[in-house]
């Protein structure tokens, strides 16, 4: 893992990637989809997991994420654990096409970490970057949001419903999360930052 990448303050907000094993479209289905979300509103509800902005694309998420109880790490690795096991059962026990494909590739992914055993869905590392202000914090809202509209998949942020985008445009989203505060824009810089009515447009 790269020196930058790594969390050190334990209580920070921090932008979050994970990544499927060899970037497997694995979130086309919804029911993987789903297991995610579900596992987030746990993660709230009862492991101190405070949610500021996610989204789900085909093949990794993105979280902005904070731990209530200063134990960030302990979090993100329970997330990834949970999700993966869950995720690998529903693979191997419902109607799925690509099951003996996508498990070889879990399985192989295996021979280069003794610390999996039989699968490794989710790849080492999240790319943790800590959110040092609230720019930053809205720098990384944006890019999230816009990571569907990039991706050709809606026209408009909030209509991808598989993201926190909905909440800030609408104040309301298949998540509940903590909803940031809207920076103050400084038009002398070259930077641009968008606030939630921004995507109204």
């Amino acid at each position: 893992m790269k020196e930058g990448y790594v969390i050190r303050d334990q209580t920070k907000a921090h932008f979050i990637t994970c990544t499927v094993v060899d970037w497997i479209d694995i979130f086309t289905r919804l029911g993987y989809r789903d297991i995610v979300i579900n596992c987030l509103k746990f993660c709230i509800q009862d492991k101190g997991m405070i949610l500021y902005g996610y989204v789900i694309m085909s093949n990794h998420i993105h979280l902005i994420i904070q731990s209530q109880d200063g134990k960030l790490s302990d979090l993100v690795r329970d997330f990834k654990k949970f999700t993966a096991t869950r995720i690998l059962h529903a693979i191997q026990n419902e109607p799925e096409s690509r099951r003996e494909w996508m498990l070889e590739r879990f399985r192989n992914a295996t021979e280069s970490h003794s610390r999996n055993k039989n699968f490794q869905f989710w790849q080492y590392g999240n790319h943790a970057e800590e959110v040092y202000s609230l720019h930053f914090l809205w720098d990384k809202l944006n890019y999230i949001h816009l990571n569907p509209v990039r991706a050709g998949l809606v026209e408009k942020p909030q209509h991808f419903i598989y993201s926190s985008a909905s909440n800030y445009v609408l104040g309301k989203g298949i998540i509940d999360v903590e909803l940031a505060d809207n920076p103050v824009i400084d038009t002398s810089k070259t930077s641009q930052f968008f606030r939630f009515r921004d995507y109204e447009e």
